[in-house]
């Protein structure tokens, strides 16, 4: 994997997460939590922005971004707007960041020991690139079945 694939895979799902926060047919549905479904998809969004904007906006990138991951998942009906907003700064976050990445820094010893043990920089992109691929998942499972409980 090379870094020009990278950037076009998060390109390619941050703009379907955007579509997927749309095409909610009420954005109150955006917050539904039932069941054993314990993450709307409103606070699975606010994640994976708060994910990409720290680890690579931030670590990576310098932004000076604070995350919040408590208000991640305990935020509530906030509008549309809002979260293509968050979409569309973490969007530009990502972007910028590995536009300035260069190739051979993949190789290198990610800044922070995220998940228990040292790994390369290009190693955690695609573990990242994973996780939002999972909530992604999720966020599409919820609308469907959000879509048809709602009629």
């Amino acid at each position: 994997m090379n870094l020009n694939d990278l950037k076009h895979l998060f390109r390619r799902d941050i703009d379907r997460l955007q579509k997927e926060i749309e095409a909610y047919e009420q954005e109150s549905l955006l917050w539904l939590v039932r069941g054993e479904i314990s993450n709307s998809a409103g606070n699975l969004c606010l994640h994976l922005c708060g994910n990409l904007r720290h680890y690579i906006g931030h670590v990576l990138g310098g932004s000076g971004y604070v995350r919040d991951r408590a208000h991640e998942f305990s935020a509530r009906d906030m509008g549309r707007r809002q979260l293509t907003a968050e979409i569309d700064d973490t969007r530009r976050a990502v972007e910028g960041t590995l536009e300035k990445l260069a190739e051979e820094e993949l190789d290198k010893t990610y800044p922070e020991e995220v998940l228990g043990y040292e790994m390369s920089t290009g190693y955690f992109l695609i573990h990242l690139y994973g996780h939002l691929n999972y909530h992604l998942g999720q966020i599409n499972y919820h609308r469907r079945l959000s879509g048809k409980s709602g009629r």
